[in-house]
């Protein structure tokens, strides 16, 4: 069977460059998008080529960004103007193909194989679109070429900025095995610190590995990891759809004050659990796993995850099912700086359920009773027609 022709497209420092075209007189400085400071947001969230060379990394706090270059210039993040150049790029490579894969703002998959006709080889259409968009948007681009999505990835981050790189069935080998293997998709530091323990440090150390090994250290994602370095990865290019189904609901809160005690969690929580619930009612699916997210005053993140008896899509359900998990996790040594909760494992409303045994069942359909009642209020009359009495007071100290 004929490879399929894969792009990976991923625009160069995409906040920072587009911040940048309205600050032209910026370009030849070292330019950093941070979160604010004030709202205790102040980390590093994209820097520019030559803030890069000084040190500077995405995710650090922005003082720590500062020591390595005192220069650095900082902006604030305009998500607008960024949505706006991502659909424009979006746009850009629809002209080439319909089977367009986002993943992430300023990153997205093209499966360009019915194009070659029209617009020849993949790497000319890569190409093409490089132009296109540094001619139309102001900003660059680095594409992958490959024949799978997951070497094409590795493609797109081999040469930075403005470049097409192309990884092929003759050169793979060559190109990829060399390279460590926290470059391969999905791999992260605690999947890298397992292999290394191991002694497997590149791509090809992973094709040398024993299935078994690899399900015993990762599961059923060493398998995967596996036909990844092999070049086996066959996963399709999908267009996103208005009926697929999100993976995980959810998000994480950092509030003006460090949080101290278990009662201003459980406000952020209702507030957290009401959007979700919300979500949840729209798309018609119950939520199964909760993951808890937290964040101490020494910038230490840990989460942790349970699966509920019975999938829920009530906000006060999920949210005491999230608090439950919390009080059972954190023990307080030091005050938090961030919390946050979601939920995943989410499951179609039409799926049979087991019924729980102790009675707990007629509880959770009187509180989904009082949940409809109160979305159905909302919906006529506005979100701010019904607030929960804890939501409520958080509102009113905080004006």
């Amino acid at each position: 069977m004929k490879d399929r022709i894969i792009l990976h497209c991923d625009l160069n420092n995409f906040f920072a460059s587009v911040s940048l075209l309205s600050n032209p007189t910026l370009y030849d400085m070292p330019v950093a998008v941070c979160g604010s400071v004030e709202q205790r947001h102040g980390i590093v969230l994209a820097k520019n080529e030559i803030a890069k060379k000084f040190g500077v990394k995405t995710a650090e706090a922005v003082w720590e960004a500062k020591q390595k270059c005192p220069s650095l210039v900082t902006l604030p993040p305009d998500y607008k103007k960024y949505n706006e150049y991502s659909l424009a790029a979006r746009e850009i490579y629809n002209r080439y193909t319909d089977l367009v894969e986002p993943f992430g703002i300023d990153e997205c998959w093209l499966d360009v194989t019915g194009s070659t006709l029209l617009f020849g080889s993949g790497e000319q259409i890569a190409d093409r679109i490089r132009r296109d968009i540094k001619r139309e948007l102001g900003i660059t681009i680095s594409v992958g070429v490959s024949f799978n999505k997951v070497f094409a990835k590795l493609g797109s981050d081999m040469k930075k900025p403005d470049a097409v790189t192309v990884i092929s069935r003759e050169n793979y080998k060559e190109k990829v095995w060399c390279l460590p293997v926290t470059d391969l998709l999905f791999v992260g530091k605690s999947t890298a610190g397992k292999l290394a323990q191991n002694g497997i440090f590149t791509v090809g150390d992973v094709t040398k590995c024993d299935d078994n090994m690899l399900t015993r250290l990762l599961g059923k994602n060493g398998a995967q990891l596996k036909q990844y370095a092999l070049g086996e990865d066959n996963s399709p290019v999908t267009p996103p759809s208005e009926n697929d189904t999100p993976k995980s609901i959810g998000r994480t809160i950092t509030p003006p004050k460090d949080i101290t005690t278990g009662d201003e969690v459980w406000k952020i929580y209702i507030g957290i659990a009401e959007e979700i619930s919300e979500i949840l009612h729209q798309k018609g699916l119950f939520a199964a796993t909760i993951q808890v997210h937290t964040r101490d005053t020494a910038l230490k993140t840990k989460e942790y995850s349970y699966t509920m008896p019975c999938p829920l899509n009530t906000s006060i359900l999920i949210a005491r099912e999230a608090m439950k998990l919390f009080r059972k996790s954190y023990n307080w040594q030091l005050p938090l700086r961030s919390v946050g909760f979601r939920v995943t494992n989410l499951k179609s409303d039409n799926v049979a359920f087991q019924q729980d045994l102790f009675g707990t069942d007629d509880q959770n359909h009187r509180q989904e009773i009082i949940e409809d009642s109160i979305l159905n209020v909302r919906k006529k009359f506005g979100t701010d027609s019904l607030t929960r009495a804890t939501i409520y007071e958080k509102k009113d100290k905080n004006n």
